[in-house]
């Protein structure tokens, strides 16, 4: 058994990053799981805290769906670009890169100082992979990954709804300005999904909320003439690829739930922006 290690004084969004890091856990336990993630079972195991009150979650099935999603807008990526360089905004815990890595990407972790020294304690920094203290309105993360290889993909799972519209405008202009022609991975969540966050089954009894309310992802082309929305998917309309690999019961759960609670899944959303290259639209 690992030792122990106590997680320190997390901030109130902060928290939620061991939400999706229980539920890859969970899932890479069950004898069939939609997804196989042994660095996640291992760092649940040495971290000194209760996770046990996220058991029987419904949102842990959502938590790994989306991480299905964002995994195959990277796979997609590296197919075409192996040796680009990928953003991962708000890393928490996240293992994306061990899941991933084609052995030629070029890799950034960005989060909060608290957050990666927390993250230090299991993962160390290698030559094409670097870990970057700092917020992501902070524009001095751009200029370490700007000396990176292009393209760029930037993804930020869980990350930008926690953030109010002035400061993810902000965000979008940074990138848009800084890394031009880069992808950008990011999920939205309309007036309905904030009004019901006071009764989520774990958001409910944290401090942390959404704070950007996003009616429809079109909006944000309407921010900048170079943003383009290349795909936008809810969980009942994942790729083929991760569909086939869901249990039946599951398939079939979601297919229900896009009649018969069509409202409550439309009302988040996956997406997957493109930025122009300079001078273009």
């Amino acid at each position: 058994m690992p030792k122990s290690k106590r997680v320190p004084e997390l901030g109130e969004i902060q928290e939620t990053l061991l939400i999706p890091l229980y539920a890859r856990a969970v899932e890479t336990r069950k004898r069939h799981g939609i997804l196989q993630d042994p660095r996640a079972v291992e760092m649940v195991e040495s971290i000194d805290y209760d996770f046990s009150r996220f058991d029987g979650a419904k949102s842990l099935i959502g938590a790994n769906l989306r991480t299905l999603q964002f995994d195959s807008w990277v796979r997609d990526f590296l197919r075409w670009h192996p040796s680009g360089t990928v953003v991962e905004i708000g890393t928490g815990l996240n293992t994306r890169f061990e899941r991933l890595d084609n052995g030629t990407v070029h890799w950034f972790d960005l989060d909060l100082p608290d957050v990666i020294a927390l993250r230090r304690r299991f993962f160390e920094d290698t030559d094409r992979r670097h870990t970057l203290a700092a917020s992501v309105t902070d524009p001095t993360w751009t200029e370490a990954v700007r000396a990176s290889p292009g393209p760029y993909l930037l993804v930020a799972e869980a990350v930008l709804i926690y953030l109010d519209d002035r400061q993810v405008r902000s965000v979008v202009d940074l990138v848009a300005e800084s890394l031009p022609g880069a992808h950008l991975a990011l999920e939205t969540a309309n007036g309905h999904a904030i009004a019901r966050q006071d009764s989520h089954d774990v958001l409910g009894a944290m401090a942390a909320r959404m704070k950007w309310r996003c009616d429809d992802p079109r909006q944000l082309e309407t921010w900048r003439p170079d943003l383009r929305l290349t795909d936008s998917r809810t969980f009942a309309d994942l790729p083929a690829a991760e569909r086939r690999a869901l249990p039946l019961s599951m398939r079939l759960l979601l297919r229900a739930m896009a009649v018969l609670r069509r409202r409550d899944l439309e009302s988040y959303r996956l997406n997957l922006f493109r930025f122009g290259e300079s001078g273009t639209a």
